[in-house]
């Protein structure tokens, strides 16, 4: 009879568990097709180290702990389960020679006090310490409550196991619960070994069936996740190849790929990719977890609709544009998200969409006809983009004229915004005195496009990147450093998707750093000056690039003080993504402004450094909103160069634009 009841119990649950399982893949399937089945290694050295060794998670070691210790324990304990369920169905067959062997008990009685560790750490962290934007749910509650159950019936099967069997069995948990049962009556013993083995088998089976109902989806989602991740460089955009009467970007859901929806499935929710975001600590509508979250929702809520292939768009209904206008594209969401979740194309899809369909900032709008009119953001004349270089003691090559090892590609800031003009004449004169041989396009130059394309004007890109490459095609160089990470990021990133030809891209600190380091420029004067350094988004997070900078620093002599937010972690200074030209909004405290008190709370700080231009123009914004003027300047890595070299002491004076 009991076998009986298991096998209605065991079919009932795997119906349950299928049933929605079936549905969750056809909703996954309404997605476009995407190859996420290329170079199927590198694959799983990732699932290896993210779901096996589970190194993301371990980024907050304490709940990183904690999820280690429960995700190996139910492993474990998996194995004792299985025989348990495989004596119940098939009385007849047993795996016991597996999990009667001291060993393997011995295993599992260790995994499940570590399991047990698990739990009230991860219960201390949830209801006690309480970390911003991880919600304590009924859900996340009933998990903790069941897992509990599940090891203290699996703790008193094993108890009351030895009680009958008058021996240890080499199990430590059931030698210690015999010492408090030995009294117990062999027939109360079986009964409550048997009452103990049918709430675990019911408990673990319910926790099956439960999972994939709720957001514990994620449990089963993650690994795959995980293993489908994207093996483009960090944030690099691939070409969009338009398929006839299709717009750019997406709307519905049918327009997103497998790979995207898998997002909302594989959420844990657990709040990493909000605590790291600068929009939502600015205040700001944004949630990544929250955008995730939604389209998983969005898809159970209107399944029966979707699943009939019937039009519901998610963009304007349970997605809206302010959330999508206010990311920063820094990619800490995504650099945080233990399960590598994609927040970003997702939201840049959308943002095409919205492009598309004219639903743009007023002052983004405007912004995006300089470019289209221009090539630029400043609405300048392409003949006025080397006036900067008009001051010189001597002149810039013209790489489409003649050769040079470098094609230094300016960008617009540093060639337009009067504030930066003189630190790119200070860099050009470093470049100068330690031997790069470079040189620029002149007017041939257009805005690399990485910014217009995060905006989510995807034709705006293609055709400044197409006038970028027919002239960077008919110059002479071999290599390509860049003052923008911005712009850095794309031409080494992105660029490649569109032609045949790859250039070395570099970042103007990792070319001075090496003539550093070589003797090709030498230090003057020693810089006695306490500063510390932000690491740009596109410099760091996107592209690796950490020590270079650094090493100048110290090289020059600076004393460099880490602020609590750096390298890896590092905060946004809040321009990327288009928002440097968007319309003002009400926020709590913009990036750049929490940013620069950041700096200043370090003691005795006299510079804030950086290397990029955009940062440059934030920041200097910034210390004058919060009243830091006078206590903190910014400064460029060019310019400490430049002092610490002695060519400040030739510095000619900017001319007017």
């Amino acid at each position: 009879m009991e076998t009986l009841i298991l096998w209605i119990v065991f079919l009932a649950a795997l119906f349950l568990f299928f049933q929605r399982i079936y549905i969750l893949i056809k909703l996954l399937l309404l997605g476009k097709s995407e190859n996420r089945f290329d170079n199927l290694t590198k694959r799983g050295i990732i699932f290896i180290k993210d779901i096996i060794v589970q190194v993301r998670h371990l980024r907050e070691p304490l709940i990183g702990i904690a999820h280690f210790l429960i995700f190996w324990g139910f492993i474990i304990l998996a194995i004792g389960f299985l025989n348990i369920l495989i004596e119940g169905l098939f009385p007849s067959l047993s795996i016991s020679f597996i999990t009667k062997n001291r060993y393997f008990l011995i295993l599992q009685d260790l995994f499940i006090l570590l399991v047990f560790i698990g739990l009230i750490i991860a219960a201390i962290r949830r209801y006690i310490l309480k970390p911003p934007h991880l919600e304590s749910t009924f859900s996340a509650t009933l998990i903790l409550l069941l897992i509990f159950f599940i090891l203290l019936s699996l703790s008193l099967m094993e108890g009351f196991e030895s009680v009958i069997e008058k021996e240890n069995s080499f199990s430590p948990i059931g030698g210690l619960l015999l010492n408090l049962f030995q009294s117990m009556d062999i027939n109360l013993a079986k009964f409550w070994m048997n009452f103990s083995k049918w709430v675990h088998i019911i408990l673990i089976l319910f926790f099956l069936v439960y999972i994939p109902y709720t957001k514990h989806l994620h449990l089963l989602a993650a690994p795959f996740a995980a293993f489908f991740t994207s093996l483009k460089p960090r944030g690099a955009l691939e070409k969009v190849e338009l398929k006839e009467n299709e717009g750019y970007g997406a709307s519905e859901i049918k327009e997103f790929s497998w790979r995207d929806i898998l997002n909302g499935y594989a959420c844990t929710e657990c709040g990493r990719c909000d605590r790291a975001c600068p929009a939502l600590a600015s205040s700001d509508v944004l949630s990544p977890k929250e955008i995730m979250s939604k389209l998983k929702h969005f898809l159970l809520d209107n399944k029966k609709i979707l699943l009939r292939e019937e039009s519901k768009p998610i963009l304007g209904e349970k997605i809206i544009k302010e959330e999508l206008w206010a990311c920063y594209t820094c990619y800490a969401c995504m650099d945080w998200c233990p399960v590598r979740n994609e927040h970003l194309q997702l939201i840049i899809q959308m943002r095409r969409r919205l492009v598309e369909n004219g639903i743009v900032d007023k002052n983004l709008q405007d912004i995006l006809v300089n470019y289209s009119r221009y090539g630029n953001s400043f609405g300048q004349s392409e003949r006025m983009r080397t006036k900067w270089t008009q001051n010189l003691e001597f002149k810039i090559k013209d790489v489409r004229k003649e050769p040079a090892e470098f094609l230094w590609f300016v960008g617009d800031y540093a060639s337009y915004d009067p504030r930066l003009q003189e630190i790119s004449r200070s860099l050009a004169r470093i470049f100068n005195k330690c031997g790069v041989d470079f040189g620029i396009l002149h007017e041939g130059e257009r805005n690399s496009g990485n910014d217009v394309r995060r905006i989510g004007e995807e034709g705006l890109y293609e055709m400044l990147l197409e006038k970028n490459v027919e002239v960077m095609k008919k110059s002479q160089f071999k290599k390509i450093v860049t003052t923008d990470p911005h712009t850095l990021h794309t031409l080494k990133n992105e660029y490649p998707y569109y032609m045949e030809s790859k250039w070395d891209v570099l970042h103007y600190t990792q070319v001075l750093w090496n003539a550093l380091k070589t003797g090709a420029l030498k230090v003057q004067r020693i810089l006695n000056y306490k500063v510390t350094f932000h690491d740009p988004c596109y410099l760091g997070r996107y592209n690796n690039i950490y020590d270079e900078p650094r090493l100048i620093l110290r090289a020059l002599g600076l004393r460099v003080l880490e602020m609590p937010r750096s390298k890896r972690n590092s905060f946004c200074c809040g321009a990327g993504g288009g928002n440097i030209w968007m319309e003002e909004k009400e926020m709590k405290e913009r990036p750049a402004e929490q940013r620069v008190k950041e700096a200043a709370s370090l003691k005795d700080i006299q510079y804030l450094v950086v290397s990029c231009p955009k940062d440059y123009v934030m920041f200097s914004d910034a210390i004058k909103t919060v009243g830091l003027e006078g206590k903190l300047s910014v400064k460029d890595i060019a310019e400490l160069i430049y002092e610490a070299t002695g060519l400040h002491k030739t510095q000619e004076p900017a001319i007017e634009t």
